[in-house]
This record gives C-alpha cells, structure tokens and sequence, in this order.
C-alpha cells in the first residue's frame, strides 16, 4: 500500500502545487508545467500499481444493491463532469456550480466507496475525494468569483448524453478487461 499512499500524496501535491506556491509556479513558466504533469502521471502511475498491488483487508461489507448505487452514480458523474465540456454555452448542472469537474470527480469517488469495503478503496477513492473536496475549497479562496455560463441548447444535451453513455460503457469494459465485473452478480 505504500505506493498508493505515496500516489496519492504525489498527485495531490502536484494539483495543488499552483494554489500552494503561485508565485514559485508561475516564475517556473513552461517547464513548470512539465513538472506539475509528471508529478501527476507518476501519482497515477503510482495508485494503480498500488492499488492493484494491495492486499484485501475488508473494512465494511457494502450490501450487495450498491452496484446499482453505483453504476447509477457513473452515469451521473460521467454526465457532471461533462456538463462544462461545451465551448460557450453549458449543460445543467455547469450552469449552477462552480465546479462541474470536480463535482463529477467526487460523484465518482463517492460512487466507489459505497461499492468497495476493502482498506484498499477506502483509501484511493477517500483520498482522492478529499484531494477534490480540497481543491474547491483552495480555487474559491483564490478566486471568490464567479459568473455561471448562459445554458446551452438540446443539442448539446443530446451530445452530452451519448457521450455520457458511451463513457460509461467504455469503463465497464475497461473493468471488465481488467477482471473487476461492474455489474450485479
């Protein structure tokens, strides 16, 4: 588990490196950013070797129902998340949030914790929730401000819709590829 703890302890530094220190980011100017990109690849390289890697210690027993809670809450991240992904004009709910992104990330964290009990999960999925959660707390501290985007008309809804559909259908495969069966028994 040391590698996902460290995983997760480098991708949080490396997203929140420009809230933490902005005058020592912005004076490392492109090659910064390069730094920042490794830090988060490396993270993530990190978590899922980790995570992979851990040995089951169960925590909770989560009901078996919950695969539909969170297949359910798939679906709405992929669809939250999305939401901002329109140039100009937005889907709901990127027309009443701040942080449609981060929203969707926390939707997803939150989804996998209801789905798996073991120390593993808690970890990586709790972890990675309170990176989300504490990014919005540092991006509305440093720009208070905020003007919601004009809505965006059906087109994009349809758009955001298939999209949203063919993510999730494209993650399931993923997790099935990878031996995790995503749906109920």
């Amino acid at each position: 588990m040391v590698y996902l703890i460290v995983g997760l302890v480098l991708w949080t530094l490396a997203h929140y490196f420009k809230r933490m220190a902005p005058a020592r980011r912005a004076s490392m100017g492109e090659p910064g950013k390069l730094l920042v990109t490794a830090g988060i690849l490396a993270g993530l390289i990190l978590m899922i070797l980790g995570y992979r890697a851990a040995e089951f210690i169960p925590v909770w027993q989560p009901p078996a129902f919950m695969v539909h809670v969170n297949n359910t809450l798939m679906l709405l991240a992929f669809w939250v998340f999305g939401s901002s992904a329109a140039k100009g004009a937005k889907a709901w709910p990127a027309t009443k949030i701040r942080h449609p992104q981060l929203t969707g990330f926390k939707i997803w964290a939150i989804a996998h914790l209801l789905a798996n009990g073991d120390l593993a999960s808690v970890l990586l999925f709790g972890g990675l929730l309170a990176w989300a959660v504490g990014s919005v707390i540092m991006i509305n501290r440093a720009e208070p401000e905020w003007t919601p985007p004009e809505p965006a008309g059906t087109a994009t809804y349809v758009r955001l819709a298939v999209i949203s559909l063919v993510l999730f259908a494209l993650v399931a495969w993923v997790h099935v590829w990878l031996g995790v069966w995503p749906f109920p028994a």
